[in-house]
């Protein structure tokens, strides 16, 4: 099984060059950064997450976590360790708030450095990641009595957080839960119900685990208007702030998964003894609201998944076709068998993944960018404008990259042929584990819908013509030297620019059948544009005289681009009628009909 490489070279590249990070490093919220110290914050992240994480991706999938009769949870062996080995090298809080114990980085390079985590090894990743979800929402919406009880401690890694939103009769429909809240004399509020589906909900790796709880107060208007948050910690404070006795939540049992087998997915029971203690964020009724604030930044790390994985899977494909001896070639002498690699089928499968991962990798550090200047830019007009474009790319990282995830595993283990089947080569694991990426944090159909019924008539899809405007502007001035970039690029916008027309013409049913085709065929364009961008840079690189493996590796990105474009994006463009078919034809046939 190939040990993780992280791909140090195209992080710095994207971060240079797409996402402009010495400009970031500009902003005021960012000065604890230094832009000339990344190549060695990167290589140590890299050195870390290849040497502690990664060697415990496999023991994960073969030993999963174990549920007890106590209803406490035992994680794979090694966990516990690479754990405290995280939170000593202080990784979890380095894109954090200085004033509140982190780093100061830009989120966008805590975005490389969350790439590294999650290819390492995607099941342990989702522990640290469930508490940085927490931290933002506590950030946000917290008293600051609760911020300075809860986020030192989160920050550092010492405590964990999970989200418990989900319940058996309500998925997605977070406006149907029924877990109930009442309100104590005291001021707090005991809390009786049950959760499913809580990522890290119970483990032995921390003191403590805060719980960020959704529920209904008795008088809550029904629906999603009537949802607070609660914080509910595993274990309840002493007077000193240290954990003392256990509160009234108990792990249950944890699911038996098709992947991610070390993260423990809990059901999560409160107030089996009289109610779990709670306290309640901001105030009551806005709990939903409070989680939304965060979701684009969790989004963004599910779609980050997707380039983790895929890159990971990639990685084990390309080593096992250099080694792979199967078939011979034309120019070789009878007999002599080749390596798979030199066989035009592998090549096309290897350059399609790597096309791809190149072209998601861009688009979520350059999500993760806006992010940034939408949140600390010091011109307003230029926070809201970011926001904008934030929330628009937001649904293109979450559901394009683990869509394409998804595909580019199931590719890598084709490469390996009837190998790929066999679980001890391990490429099964890859499909195993991503294949939930789609699906949690709102399904990409969601994210889908997301986009159409919200992000496009932002000013009359002004935000969206606009994005398509810059991409347009990027093909019309490519230098000569990548000139075959330009028209599948232009053709392209055009067949986005059409169809994002039809689709404010035409709200209601008829958008939402178009929804998940727009969705691929606008993010395609996106990861396209920023590939040509890669490609100029490249080449105004290698003119400035980059020579040796860095001129190779810069010349290989001009081929990917051109790949990308005449091969993977008119496959998108063709999406169009799909997206402007309209929803008469899907509700064609009668449920009986379907069977």
């Amino acid at each position: 099984m190939t040990t993780y490489r992280p791909p140090l070279h195209d992080m710095q590249f994207v971060l240079e060059h797409i996402c402009d990070v010495r400009s970031l490093a500009k902003l005021e919220a960012f000065q604890a950064f230094d832009p000339d110290s990344l190549p060695d914050i990167l290589a140590e992240a890299g050195r870390f997450f290849s040497e502690v994480f990664a060697p415990l991706n496999r023991t994960g999938d073969t030993t999963p976590s174990i549920h007890n009769h106590d209803g406490s949870v035992t994680t794979p062996p090694g966990f516990r360790e690479a754990y405290e080995a995280y939170v000593d090298a202080g990784w979890g809080a380095v894109a954090f708030d200085p004033e509140l114990g982190g780093g100061g980085l830009p989120w966008t390079v805590g975005l490389a450095l969350q790439e590294m985590m999650t290819a390492s090894n995607l099941a342990l990743s989702l522990c640290p990641l469930l508490t940085q979800g927490g931290i933002h929402l506590l950030d946000l919406h917290a008293s600051e009595d609760q911020r300075d009880t809860y986020l030192p401690k989160l920050i550092a890694g010492d405590w964990t957080a999970t989200m418990l939103l989900t319940e058996p009769h309500a998925g997605s429909d977070l406006g149907a839960l029924s877990t109930r809240a009442e309100r104590a004399a005291d001021g707090s509020y005991r809390l009786v119900g049950q959760k499913i589906f809580i990522t890290w909900g119970e483990h032995d790796m921390a003191a403590n685990t805060i719980h960020l709880v959704l529920a209904r107060t008795p008088d809550a208007p029904p629906g999603s208007r009537g949802i607070s948050c609660f914080i509910v910690p595993k274990y309840l404070l002493d007077p000193s702030g240290n954990p003392g006795e256990h509160n009234d939540i108990t792990c249950v049992s944890i699911e038996h998964k098709m992947g991610i087998h070390a993260s423990p997915t809990c059901v999560m029971s409160l107030g089996e003894a009289g109610g779990a203690v709670g306290y309640l964020i901001g105030e009551e009724n806005m709990g939903l609201l409070y989680m939304f604030t965060m979701m684009n930044n969790a989004r963004l790390g599910v779609g980050l998944e997707g380039v983790g994985v895929a890159d990971r899977a990639y990685q084990q494909a390309l080593d096992h076709a250099g080694e792979r001896l199967q078939g011979r070639r034309p120019d070789k002498a009878p007999g002599e068998k080749a390596a798979i690699i030199e066989h035009p089928d592998v090549r096309r499968m290897l350059l399609t993944q790597k096309a791809f991962i190149e072209a998601m990798r861009c688009l979520c550090y350059y999500n993760a960018t806006v992010l940034d200047l939408a949140q600390h830019h010091p011109d307003n007009a230029e926070r809201q404008a970011s926001q904008e474009l934030c929330d628009l790319l937001t649904p293109l990282s979450k559901a394009w990259c683990t869509d394409v995830a998804n595909e580019m595993t199931s590719v890598a283990l084709q490469v390996h042929g009837g190998m790929g089947y066999v679980e001890e080569t391990g490429a099964s694991q890859y499909c195993r584990d991503v294949r939930i990426a789609a699906i949690y944090e709102g399904t990409n159909g969601i994210q889908a819908i997301d986009l159409v019924g919200r992000k496009l008539p932002v000013r009359g899809g002004a935000v969206v013509h606009e994005l398509l405007d810059r991409v347009a502007e990027t093909a019309e001035q490519l230098h000569p030297d990548l000139a075959a970039l330009r028209e599948p690029l232009t053709s392209a916008t055009a067949v986005a620019r059409s169809c994002t027309d039809w689709l404010l013409a035409n709200p209601g049913d008829a958008a939402l059948a178009g929804a998940t085709p727009y969705l691929r065929l606008l993010a395609s364009v996106v990861g396209a544009w920023l590939l040509a961008r890669s490609a100029e840079a490249a080449r105004a690189e290698i003119t400035a005289g980059a020579t040796g493996t860095e001129a190779e590796a810069l010349q290989a990105k001009q081929v990917t681009a051109e790949f990308f474009c005449h091969q993977l994006l008119p496959q998108a463009a063709a999406l169009a009628p799909a997206v402007t078919g309209g929803a008469e034809i899907l509700a064609a046939l009668s449920a009986t009909q379907l069977r």
